[in-house]
């Protein structure tokens, strides 16, 4: 998955997502945008965010319990992180510790996707070792892997051949108008960037359509990039699903099942800690601008003592003018496990001399048996690669059927 989308979930231990409910384009519709295809999804001059607008509405009421089934197969919930830079707090409260409660209630794949990772230069003496760093930790945060697949991206090579298949189906406007690569191949200079970064959003593509995915959890701001996965999902299907694919021998009907974003309720960004308008980052120059999982007591104490405040007197949530003062309430709320009404009342007379210890406290308590699984966890490499090995098998099972029935589909002689 693309690293915008991978980096944005989060799910409190005591809420529930709620799903942002889609309404299904019309076959006339979708004819005429398949037949003018060098026009689908954008418009001349049009921004991805603009042109890409999501058909799902965020339904303001949440649902008191996960969506039932009409049947005893669970729904299914794909999502992962890259191994590049250390996993920090955002993309623990923000990923990570929403999986710890899908996993019961969904059937969840959870992968490291280091094949997103070498989009950008990357050091290949350090790619294999924070890709284990990364499984490790997914599991020291509480994924569970005899309820979870856990397994790395590359070590299921299903996702590299459906990214190709799909690419024939792509319109290369779709990527010619992808923010994030035009942004970065503004910074980088042409000469720096690969093709990779251009066509990654046809591999996330993959990487969600690869495994027939009910949901895939997203911040409420990340939903313009599920959107290209869904588009691209029904464009397949209408071009070789359907009696198409019937006449060539297969089943019929739908070849990929069209995802619907999983939202949060709450807190879907966790901000930097020296700008409360940017997210935290793993690019980031400055590591004082976020808490990394692994940080020692004394660096996180540190890193929360020097981040940016204001002025202002007392502490509250929800204030325009103070982005750093709502992030730093919100880590305390979601770290400590209590209300937002709990957090203003305890909160509400403090200064920042009175929070930020407090804040301190409650970070490393709540990391601190993330950090001891975590060391218990690398130091047995058998039961990594275990666990690795186990997940990728379970997960190509999923994979290769899905990728049979695409050739099929796509009218290729299979052996």
């Amino acid at each position: 998955m693309g690293r915008a989308l991978l980096s944005q979930f989060l799910l409190l231990s005591n809420t529930t997502p709620r799903l942002a409910s889609s309404s299904s384009l019309s076959l006339n519709g979708l004819r005429r945008k398949c037949i003018r295809s060098s026009r689908l999804l954008v418009r001349p001059n049009a921004s991805y965010a603009t042109a890409l607008r999501c058909h799902c509405s965020v339904s303001a009421a949440e649902p008191a319990s996960p969506p039932a089934s009409s049947s005893s197969v669970k729904k299914r919930i794909v999502s992962g992180v890259q191994p590049t830079g250390s996993i920090h707090l955002g993309n623990y409260l923000g990923a990570i510790k929403n999986w710890i409660a899908l996993q019961n209630t969904y059937e969840t794949l959870f992968f490291i996707v280091d094949l997103h990772a070498i989009t950008l230069p990357y050091d290949t003496q350090q790619l294999a070792k924070a890709t284990r760093d990364t499984a490790a930790i997914y599991l020291a945060c509480g994924v569970d892997s005899s309820k979870a697949s856990v397994f790395v991206q590359s070590h299921v090579r299903a996702h590299v051949e459906l990214m190709w298949l799909l690419s024939s189906a792509t319109p290369i406007g779709w990527l010619n108008r992808m923010i994030q690569f035009k942004e970065k191949s503004r910074k980088e200079g042409d000469e720096n960037v690969g093709v990779a970064l251009l066509t990654y959003p046809v591999l996330m593509a993959s990487d969600i359509l690869l495994y027939q995915s009910d949901f895939v959890p997203v911040g409420e701001d990340q939903k313009q990039h599920l959107e290209l996965t869904r588009e691209l999902a029904e464009r397949v299907n209408y071009l070789y699903g359907g009696r198409k694919w019937k006449k060539l021998g297969g089943r019929g009907g739908a070849i990929f099942k069209v995802p619907e974003p999983l939202i949060p309720p709450t807190g879907a960004r966790v901000m930097s800690l020296t700008d409360g308008l940017a997210k935290m980052s793993k690019s980031a120059p400055s590591d004082q601008s976020r808490i990394n999982l692994l940080d020692p007591k004394d660096v996180i104490a540190n890193k929360i003592k020097r981040c940016k405040t204001d002025s202002f007197p007392g502490l509250e949530f929800d204030n325009p003018e103070r982005p750093e003062c709502n992030n730093l309430l919100s880590v305390y709320q979601l770290v400590s496990g209590k209300t937002k009404e709990e957090i203003e009342q305890e909160c509400n007379n403090m200064n920042w001399g009175m929070f930020k210890p407090l804040l301190t406290d409650a970070v490393i308590d709540h990391l601190h048996p993330i950090q001891v699984r975590y060391e218990e966890i690398i130091s047995d490499s058998a039961y990594l690669d275990r666990v690795l090995e186990e997940g990728a098998n379970k997960a190509s099972e999923i994979a290769d059927a899905t990728l049979n029935n695409v050739y099929q589909a796509m009218g290729f002689l299979r052996r």
